[in-house]
């Protein structure tokens, strides 16, 4: 950390040899689009511990696109929508027990002291809505997505609708932030998400695809669930779209996606695509 602050500022660098004066103007022009990320990994560069899977907030705009697309998606009102991100933005417990997970010794060094959810606020929405028997997550990694999947059905179920998270991960140790009183409403199945869906014994409501981003894997993956979809069930790619698109052609079901807009962080985010009925 101290070799980082003693760097001086990145800066945009381009070979402008043999350019005239006004492509020199145009150059000038195009890069500063690009300063104000620049200027957000410096920031990030010296405040930052996350070596990969990184967390941030999204603007108010992009909440309120994502509040929009998934009423299009449930059929609920975005009135609906908007509160139920609200709700998990608001969660002050369960973003405490993710910082006192998260700043232990075994963790401490890939995590930040925070507690931001980024496009995962549109999972909980979800599964607010639908109130899902049965949630199933390929692709856990730390396990933030696993937490706010379970504060869901931890609501759900003190509303009378019970539901169960799997997640699904190939390496042991995957879903560490899960714990505290939300763990039991969930559990990680370790080893290949495809010879693990094959054995799943229930209908699925909710699948969230955040596994391996081959596209012949992740579309194995639906192959390997479809029969064990629900009629109501929603899934959710964390991949991209255009696997999830072609899949969602092929058997009849309706597709939409939406970006998610990091706020304050250089990373450019991902999306949410949406295959349902």
């Amino acid at each position: 950390m101290n070799f980082l602050r003693s760097k001086p500022p990145i800066s945009l660098s381009f070979n402008e040899r043999g350019l005239d004066e006004a492509q020199r103007k145009r150059l000038r022009t195009a890069a500063g689009y690009f300063q104000e990320r620049i200027d957000l990994i410096n920031s990030w560069l010296r405040t930052s511990r996350e070596p990969a899977n990184f967390t941030y907030d999204l603007g108010r705009s992009n909440k309120l696109n994502i509040a929009s697309i998934i009423a299009l998606v449930t059929g609920a009102s975005y009135e609906t929508t908007h509160r139920y991100i609200t709700e998990i933005d608001q969660d002050a417990e369960l973003k405490n027990i993710i910082l006192a997970r998260a700043a232990s010794d075994a963790f401490m060094d890939l995590h930040d002291q925070t507690a931001l959810f980024g496009r995962r606020i549109g999972w909980y929405a979800v599964a607010r809505i639908i109130k899902p028997n049965i949630v199933v997550e390929t692709g856990v990694d730390k396990g933030l997505g696993s937490m706010v999947l379970c504060a869901a059905l931890r609501r759900n179920d003190a509303e009378g609708s019970p539901g169960r998270y799997y997640g699904a991960d190939l390496m042991p140790g995957a879903g560490y932030l899960l714990s505290g009183a939300y763990a039991q409403y969930g559990e990680i199945l370790y080893g290949d998400s495809i010879e693990t869906l094959s054995k799943f014994p229930h209908q699925i409501d909710l699948f969230i695809n955040d596994s391996d981003h081959t596209p012949g894997y992740e579309r194995r993956e639906y192959e390997t669930i479809a029969q064990r979809l629900t009629p109501k069930a929603i899934v959710i790619s964390d991949n991209g779209p255009a696997n999830i698109f072609d899949w969602s052609q092929t058997v009849g079901r309706r597709f939409v996606h939406v970006d998610e807009k990091p706020l304050n962080h250089w990373y450019p985010g991902a999306g949410i695509s949406f295959s349902f009925k």
